[in-house]
């Protein structure tokens, strides 16, 4: 039947996350619904991509947007997840396992131009808001605009031209999530090394 393809593939994203789930310190989260699997692909799927808004859970996850809204609720309800407002997105993340800064670091990381910042920021500490414009391939305007959200979610300072606030969190979250926000984290965490400063 045409729709079998749909449902097994869905089937084996849902158990591929929910074992990432099983996993993880987020097992309290049974559900009672038909459905059981699905609250632990949430957790799973959280687990590996912390902060990812609504509609990318649900897309990711193949769930329907009800099912998403209930299964969210009653993970919120039990405690196992916890959200943030993120501008015009909820953000949802694993309970009890980020600060607050690290909360607001893994949304602006899951935005592509504010990401493409931090990691060219990381990369090079010194280059400048054109060096960024031109790395990224948009304009210095674009730049200047990201630059003011950042500097007002509290990521970046702007007392000496750009400057990351927590350099090593925030490289410690690319490197960690970095197959979750995509090519130029993956690119940057295969070299992160030569971007550590070691002691002693």
């Amino acid at each position: 039947m045409p729709g079998d393809g749909v449902d097994e593939s869905k089937r084996a994203t849902l158990r591929r996350f929910a074992a990432l789930g099983a996993a993880s310190p987020l097992v309290r989260l049974a559900d009672s619904s038909s459905d059981s699997t699905a609250p632990g692909a949430i957790a799973g799927y959280l687990s590996a991509t912390p902060g990812a808004h609504f509609s990318k859970l649900r897309d990711d996850l193949q769930l329907g947007t009800g099912e998403t809204q209930h299964h969210l609720r009653t993970l919120l309800q039990e405690d196992a997840i916890e959200s943030q407002r993120d501008g015009e997105y909820r953000r949802f993340f694993p309970a009890d396992r980020f600060s607050e800064f690290e909360r607001t670091a893994l949304g602006y990381l899951r935005r592509d131009t504010a990401r493409g910042m931090i990691v060219e920021l990381l990369r090079d500490p010194s280059a400048t808001a054109k060096e960024l414009a031109d790395r990224l391939d948009v304009s210095n305007p674009t730049i200047s605009k990201h630059a003011t959200q950042l500097e007002e979610a509290g990521l970046l300072t702007r007392e000496s031209g750009y400057g990351l606030r927590q350099p090593e969190t925030l490289l410690m979250l690319v490197v960690r999530y970095a197959e979750s926000f995509g090519e130029n984290a993956i690119e940057f965490a295969a070299e992160a090394d030569e971007h550590v400063a070691y002691d002693g």
